[in-house]
């Protein structure tokens, strides 16, 4: 489990800027190249807050960015600001210089020389959640921020948080955070609750993920379509097409619009219980409500009918996406072959052959093996037409 999350009580930390690097960096002066920004730097003259950023800007690799940190940090004009510390700490995080960003973080804390905002430490969250694999010290930075850095975290930070543990798959840990959430001063919102939804509907704790669908009102929130979607996908992998589909009449009856994901979420349901008939039912319902369909739902209704070896209408279903600019999958062309094959339907093969080609798909070796069998079965001169054209181009 991750740490405790005090504030009160920690004793202050008071490192210098140089001390707080001295344990990580060696004492070998990196080679920087001269310029008149590193000139300025060693001169006595007062530099400006955008000199300084504009000496770092032009700083290549973490040593150098180290080295003149420390040189800077003894100067009698050192003020440095937000500016500064994001320019710096991107640059670390770009040479994945992790353990620097630590120890300079520290180094913010004991100096306490500027006040940094929300989006700085968002920042420092996203690159120790994203590209340090270091959850923990993100919930550390979060903890932080009001307790040593005077700085309240907003529900943007908090919820990125919460979506950070959901992804790494640390339930535990996501209802921990967010029963923290008063502390941290935040006031939650329907993209909290839909983080936490989502997060027990992947952990396959339904029950629970409906008790948090049950807490929107209390929380002053109202469910959107994003959180009913989730809990349709959550029960449709346990099978519950019933109740999914009774969803969606809730969704009716509280004024929310389901979207193409949700009808999608819906029509794979059907189509993985083998209800491929209220599958297509659900296409058409799609349309009546304003909700187009796009090429995600007519492939699902399409494996459906490919599924259930009903060819001749996956083949009108085909023809309907060509039609509408969506390109059915490789894999559907590569069924469809097979089931005309099997079936010695020379017409429908001569049609899916030409349109799988038109499509930018190949047909591989097995199945020009059954298509070639299929047309030495008998005369069959179209198809035989169809096959030298594609061997000539």
């Amino acid at each position: 489990m991750l740490r405790s999350f005090v504030c009160h009580g920690r004793s202050s930390q008071k490192a210098s800027f140089a001390l707080s690097f001295a344990c990580s960096w060696s004492t070998k002066t990196p080679s920087i190249s001269v310029s008149d920004s590193l000139y300025k730097l060693n001169h006595k003259d007062w530099l400006s807050p955008n000199q300084v950023l504009k000496i770092f800007s032009n700083l290549k690799g973490p040593d150098s960015v180290i080295s003149v940190l420390n040189q800077y940090s003894k100067r009698k004009d050192y003020k440095p600001n937000e500016a500064l510390y994001t320019l710096i700490i991107n640059q670390l995080a770009q040479s994945k210089s992790f353990d620097a960003i630590e120890n300079l973080m520290e180094t913010i804390k004991a100096e306490n020389r500027c006040r940094l905002s929300d989006d700085f430490f968002y920042n420092v969250i996203k690159i120790y959640g994203n590209m340090a694999g270091r959850i923990a010290k993100a919930i550390d930075i979060l903890f932080d921020m009001p307790c040593y850095y005077n700085c309240w975290p907003t529900v943007k930070t908090f919820n990125f948080v919460l979506n950070l543990l959901v992804s790494a798959k640390l339930f535990d840990v996501v209802h921990e955070i967010y029963m923290s959430a008063p502390k941290l001063g935040i006031e939650i919102d329907a993209c909290c609750l839909n983080i936490l939804v989502k997060g027990l509907c992947e952990n396959g704790n339904l029950e629970s993920a409906f008790y948090v669908l049950d807490e929107f009102p209390k929380q002053n929130c109202k469910p959107n379509v994003r959180t009913f979607s989730t809990l349709m996908h959550g029960l449709c992998e346990q099978g519950k097409i019933e109740e999914a589909i009774g969803l969606l009449q809730r969704m009716e009856q509280e004024g929310v619009d389901a979207d193409t994901i949700t009808f999608n979420i819906l029509i794979s349901g059907l189509r993985k219980q083998g209800r491929v008939e209220e599958g297509m039912e659900l296409l058409e319902r799609m349309k009546l409500k304003g909700c187009y369909p796009n090429s995600g739902s007519y492939q699902e209704v399409l494996y459906g009918l490919l599924d259930k070896a009903m060819y001749v209408e996956a083949k009108q279903l085909a023809r309907l996406m060509i039609r509408d600019d969506m390109s059915p999958s490789f894999v559907s062309f590569k069924k469809l072959i097979r089931g005309f094959c099997s079936e010695m339907s020379v017409e429908d093969l001569d049609w899916v052959l030409k349109w799988m080609v038109k499509q930018g798909f190949v047909p591989r070796m097995g199945m020009w093996r059954e298509i070639v069998q299929c047309v030495l079965s008998g005369n069959n001169t179209c198809i035989s037409s169809s096959i030298s054209e594609i061997v000539n181009s």
